[in-house]
C-alpha cells in the first residue's frame, strides 16, 4: 500500500528481503536441511506474512544444530523485514545478528541486503534521509559484488523512496531498471512488485487513471497466483487511486477488500491503512461520526506497527472528521501534529492536505491570521507540487528519450557495415524522435500556462478569503479598516464612521443556539447591504458589530443614515428570536478630524456606542458631541424619548 512497507508498492522498503531470497541454488544432493524452510518463508512473504515468520524461525532452529552462515543471514533478514513494520526493536536485533555474521559469508552481496534492511527500518520510522543514504550504500555494495539480485532489490528500495520525496524521474529510472533485472533473472513476481512501484509514482505525479489501470493488471496476476499479502498492498493502492479520482464507491470497495484480507492474515499494518481509506470515504460523504469510529479501530491497529507516516495519515483523517463534527480545537491540535510528521518526511501531498484542513479549521474558529497563514502554506506546497510534477514529468520523458536515442546509436554502430537503406531508416526514426521532443516541449508550455492561470486563480481566492467575512459574505474587519486608512491618509474631506451593534445578541445565542445567532447576523448584514450605497461601504468588525464608513460626510448626513439603519432593523423578522420586542441596534457615530487614524476613530465610535448602550439601547450617539443650537438638541432629545417610549 502506498504505505505498507512490504511490497514497497506501499511504503517503507519491503522488497528488501523478498529479492533476498529465491537465490536459485541449483538442486544438490547435499542441500542443507534449513534451506527448504527458508524457501517456504520467502514464498509465504507475499501470501501470509505470519507463515513466513514461522518458516524462518524453524530454519533458525535447524541452523542452531547445523550451522550455515549464509543461510542464517538470509533467515535473519527475512525476520528483519517482517519485524520492521511491527516491532522495531526485534527488527534491529535480527539485523545486528545478521551483520555479525557478514565477515564469515562467502556471498559478498549479502552486505547489500543488510544495508537495505537497515534502510527499511529507518524509512518506516520516518527517517527518510538516513534511509536514502543506506539504500545508496546498498546499491554500491551490490554493484561492487556484481550481485544482480541484490542490486535490483536496492534499486527498488531507493526508487520508491525517491518517488515519495517527489524525485519522480530518478525514482522511475530506478524502478524500471529493477523491474528489468527481475525479469532477466526470472523473478516475475518481484518484477510485478516493481511495476506496482511504478504505478505509485504515476499516482503521485497526478496520472491517476494510468496508475489505476496498472494496479488492475497487477491485481489480476496476484489473484491468479494466490499472493494474498500482495493483494492487500495493491488493493490499498488502487483505493488511493480511486480516492484521487473522486470515485468513492470504487475506493470503498477496494479498501474494504484490503481490510478483510488483512484481518484474515492478522496483518495489522495493512488493516490500519485500509481503515484509514474507509474513513476518508466516510469523510468525503460527510459521515464524520462513522469516520471517527473507523479511525478509532485504525488507531488500535496502528499501535502494533512503528510506521510514523501511517500514524500521521490517520491523524489527518481524524482532524478532518473532528472539524466536520464541530470539535475545532481538537481538530486543530490533531492536524498540526500530522503536519509536523509530513514536514519531517517531506511528504508534500499529505502536507498540502494538512495545511488546507488547518486553514479551514482556523477560519471556522475565527482565527483569521492563522487561517490565512496555513492557506498560504497550502498554496506554496501546492505550487511546489505542481512545479515538481511538471519538472519531473519532463525529466522522466527526457530520460526515456535519451535512453532510446542511446540504444539507437549503439544499434547503428553495430550495423555500420549494413547497406545505406538501413542508415536512412535509422535517420528517419531519429527525426521522429525529434518530433516527439518538439511535441513534448509544446505540451510543457501548455502545462506551464495552465499552472500560471491556476496560480492567479489561487491568489485571487486567497485575497478574497483574507478580506471577506465567511459567515455573512460581507467585507471583514481587515477590508473595512484598510479602506478607511486610505481615506484618512488622503485627508481631503472628512468622513464618518458608524459602529452598529445588535442589542441583546447574547440572548439569541443562549436561548436558540449559535446557528440561530448566525442567521440573525446574516439578516442584519443583508439590511446593511440594502441601506449602504457607494461611495459608502461597510463590513463586519467581529462578533455582533458592523462598521459603516461614509466618505465626504458630515454629522447630519451620517446621523440620518444611522437612524434609517436603526429603523429598518426594527422591522426585520426578529420576533422568532425575541418574542416580546423587535430586533434593535445601538449605533456609535464619529466624524474624522485631521490626524485621525482608524484606531482613534474606532475608539471614539466605540465610546459613542457605549453611551448608546447606557442610554437604553436602540438609539444613536455621537462622539464628540456636535455643536448645535439648543432647539436642535431639544428635538434630538424628544426623538430619543420617542424611540424608547
Amino acid at each position: 500500500m502506498p504505505q505498507p512497507k512490504r511490497s514497497r508498492a506501499a511504503g517503507a522498503g519491503l522488497l528488501i528481503v523478498l529479492t533476498l531470497g529465491i537465490f536459485k541454488v541449483a538442486p544438490a544432493a547435499d542441500t542443507h536441511a534449513a534451506e527448504p524452510a527458508i524457501r517456504r518463508a520467502l514464498e509465504a512473504v507475499r501470501v501470509d506474512p505470519e507463515a513466513s515468520r514461522r518458516h524462518a524461525e524453524r530454519a533458525l532452529d535447524v541452523l542452531a544444530r547445523l550451522p550455515n552462515v549464509e543461510l542464517e543471514i538470509r533467515a535473519r533478514l527475512i525476520l528483519c523485514d517482517y519485524f520492521s513494520e511491527r516491532d522495531r526493536a526485534q527488527a534491529e536485533e535480527q539485523l545486528a545478528r545478521a551483520l555479525a555474521l557478514l565477515d564469515q559469508a562467502e556471498r559478498v552481496g549479502l552486505r547489500s541486503g543488510v544495508l537495505a534492511c537497515r534502510g527499511t527500518i529507518s524509512e518506516t520510522a520516518g527517517h527518510n534521509a538516513t534511509a536514502l543514504q543506506l539504500y545508496e550504500e546498498a546499491i554500491e555494495a551490490a554493484t561492487a559484488a556484481d550481485d544482480r539480485e541484490m542490486l535490483a532489490n536496492a534499486l527498488y528500495a531507493r526508487g520508491y523512496l525517491l518517488g515519495l520525496q517527489g524525485q519522480y524521474a530518478a525514482g522511475l529510472a530506478d524502478l524500471k531498471r529493477a523491474q528489468s533485472i527481475f525479469e532477466e533473472i526470472d523473478l516475475p513476481y518481484h518484477a510485478l512488485t516493481a511495476l506496482n512501484g511504478v504505478a505509485i509514482l504515476y499516482n503521485r505525479m497526478g496520472e491517476f487513471a494510468q496508475a489505476r489501470d496498472m494496479y488492475r493488471r497487477a491485481l489480476k496476476e496476484q489473484r491468479a497466483a494466490g499472493l494474498r499479502r500482495e493483494l492487500v498492498v495493491t488493493l490499498h493502492n488502487l483505493g488511493r487511486a480511486y480516492e484521487n479520482l473522486g470515485d468513492w464507491t470504487q475506493a470503498q470497495a477496494a479498501f474494504h477488500e484490503a481490510a478483510e484480507i488483512s484481518r484474515q492474515l492478522g496483518y495489522a499494518r495493512g488493516e490500519a491503512y485500509a481503515l484509514r481509506g474507509l474513513a476518508a470515504v466516510a469523510n468525503a460523504r460527510n459521515d464524520a461520526q462513522r469516520a471517527l469510529d473507523i479511525l478509532a479501530r485504525a488507531e488500535r491497529r496502528q499501535r502494533e506497527t512503528p510506521d510514523a507516516r501511517l500514524h500521521a495519515q490517520i491523524l489527518l483523517a481524524r482532524g478532518v472528521a473532528l472539524h466536520k463534527v464541530g470539535q475545532l480545537v481538537e481538530s486543530a491540535a490533531v492536524l498540526e501534529e500530522a503536519a509536523r510528521v509530513f514536514e519531517a518526511a517531506d511528504s508534500l501531498h499529505e502536507l498540502r492536505k494538512a495545511y488546507a484542513a488547518l486553514s479551514a479549521v482556523y477560519a471556522d474558529m475565527g482565527a483569521w491570521k492563522k487561517a490565512y497563514l496555513y492557506l498560504n502554506h497550502a498554496k506554496e506546497t501546492s505550487e511546489r507540487l505542481w512545479q515538481n510534477q511538471i519538472d519531473q514529468r519532463f525529466a522522466s520523458l527526457k530520460v526515456e528519450f535519451d535512453t532510446v536515442a542511446k540504444e539507437k546509436e549503439n544499434a547503428l554502430l553495430v550495423r555500420a557495415n549494413e547497406v545505406s537503406q538501413h542508415a536512412l531508416a535509422a535517420e528517419r526514426r531519429a527525426r521522429a524522435l525529434q518530433g516527439v521532443v518538439i511535441v513534448l516541449t509544446a505540451v510543457l508550455a501548455i502545462l506551464l500556462a495552465g499552472f500560471a492561470i491556476g496560480q492567479w486563480r489561487t491568489t485571487h481566492r486567497m485575497r478574497h478569503l483574507a478580506l471577506t467575512d465567511e459567515l455573512t459574505g460581507v467585507p471583514n474587519r481587515r477590508a473595512v479598516l484598510s479602506r478607511l486608512e486610505r481615506l484618512l491618509k488622503d485627508g481631503r474631506t472628512a468622513c464618518a464612521l458608524l459602529i452598529v451593534d445588535i442589542d441583546h445578541f447574547k440572548q439569541i445565542n443562549d436561548r436558540f443556539g449559535h446557528p440561530e445567532g448566525d442567521q440573525a447576523l446574516q439578516l442584519v448584514a443583508r439590511c446593511l447591504r440594502d441601506q449602504v450605497c457607494d461611495p459608502a461601504f461597510f463590513g463586519r468588525l467581529g462578533g455582533e458589530e458592523f462598521a459603516v464608513v461614509l466618505p465626504s460626510a458630515q454629522v447630519g448626513e451620517a446621523r440620518a443614515l444611522a437612524e434609517r439603519i436603526r429603523e429598518r432593523i426594527m422591522v426585520l423578522d426578529g420576533l422568532r428570536w425575541l418574542e416580546d420586542r423587535p430586533m434593535t441596534v445601538s449605533i456609535g457615530l464619529t466624524i474624522s478630524t485631521p490626524g485621525d487614524t482608524p484606531s482613534t476613530m474606532l475608539q471614539r465610535a466605540d465610546a459613542a456606542l457605549y453611551e448608546a448602550k447606557r442610554a437604553g439601547r436602540n438609539c444613536v450617539r455621537i462622539q464628540p458631541l456636535p455643536e448645535k443650537p439648543s432647539h436642535v438638541l431639544q428635538i434630538d432629545a424628544a426623538s430619543d424619548a420617542q424611540q424608547h417610549a
